[in-house]
């Protein structure tokens, strides 16, 4: 970088944007680096979103339930828009949430019940209307966390009334790279790199940008300095063990649901889960996470 007084300047303008001044580069950099920020930013980010639901009395989508003035579909789409703010680096899989809302009035996000650690950003969001005080809307929701996007055909689903949503996880709605001529001392051939990010609200700009650098940089130090020293996780030995399901281990009932809930099925799907994994499923306490452990390795499961 030529020993350059490299800065990056953040000009907040409204809420959900930032713009970045970030150089002086040398010349062509501008470009380079901008590109490739615009593309993790849009491509990489974490989010979370709903990812399918279950309407009471419907059995799918092209219907209309009793009292509510939009039909499913436009519910599904308003449903689309509800973005999740969440704690940690993911959501330690599936999290079901709630809707249940008698009339008249409107029915926005902020109505939506969640557990502790996943909050709604945009709870002013209308999500329907009814139109009376004996209409009323009921339904269960699962998010998931990601990034990208998930169309429902990578989702499919024979469960009868269960509606799979194109589910949006990254949390940056736009980002523009411009790249503009700067002088430095004498010399006039140098970049500065205009980055504006646009965000849904879920996470600040400074810091999409910050993991977006993150992200490169980890990428960028596997071409100079690679890793093989990583080790897959060992699996147990006896395949008909590893095609067991949870239900066969002998687990109380309660501890089956909530992970069959988290969609551990099988010892194979516990196998490549550690102890920490399985603290963040919902409703699954110490004790029953250490009955799984002692319960795998009796298996022949090298599990901790």
């Amino acid at each position: 970088m030529d020993n350059l007084a490299f800065t990056v300047k953040e000009k907040k303008v409204e809420a959900g944007y930032s713009q970045f001044k970030i150089g002086p580069l040398t010349a062509g950099f501008g470009q380079t680096l901008g590109v490739a920020l615009r593309r993790v930013l849009l491509t990489a980010l974490p989010g979370a979103a709903i990812a399918d639901v279950v309407f009471d009395g419907a059995t799918h989508q092209f219907t209309t339930l009793p009292g509510v003035r939009e039909d499913l579909v436009e519910v599904v789409l308003n449903l689309k828009k509800v973005r999740f703010s969440f704690e940690g680096k993911d959501l330690k899989g599936p999290v079901e949430i709630s809707l249940d809302r008698h009339g008249p009035g409107k029915v926005v996000a902020g109505d939506i019940i969640t557990p502790a650690g996943l909050e709604i950003i945009n709870k002013d969001l209308v999500i329907a209307n009814l139109a009376d005080k004996r209409s009323k809307i009921k339904a269960r929701m699962t998010v998931l966390s990601g990034v990208g996007y998930s169309p429902v055909e990578e989702r499919p689903s024979s469960e009868l009334g269960l509606i799979r949503i194109d589910a949006l996880f990254s949390p940056i709605k736009k980002a523009n790279v411009t790249v503009e001529d700067v002088r430095v001392g004498r010399e006039s051939n140098y970049d500065q790199l205009l980055l504006e990010v646009w965000t849904d609200g879920t996470i600040s700009a400074r810091k999409a940008l910050d993991q977006a650098a993150k992200i490169l940089e980890a990428y960028f130090k596997q071409v100079y300095q690679p890793n093989n020293n990583s080790q897959e996780k060992k699996t147990v030995e006896e395949p008909k063990a590893m095609k067991e399901s949870v239900a066969e281990m002998r687990l109380p009932t309660r501890t089956i649901n909530a992970l069959e809930k988290a969609g551990y099925k099988t010892i194979a799907d516990l196998a490549g889960a550690g102890s920490k994994e399985l603290m963040g499923v919902k409703n699954l306490g110490k004790k029953s996470v250490d009955l799984v452990g002692r319960i795998l390795k009796k298996k022949g499961v090298d599990w901790s």
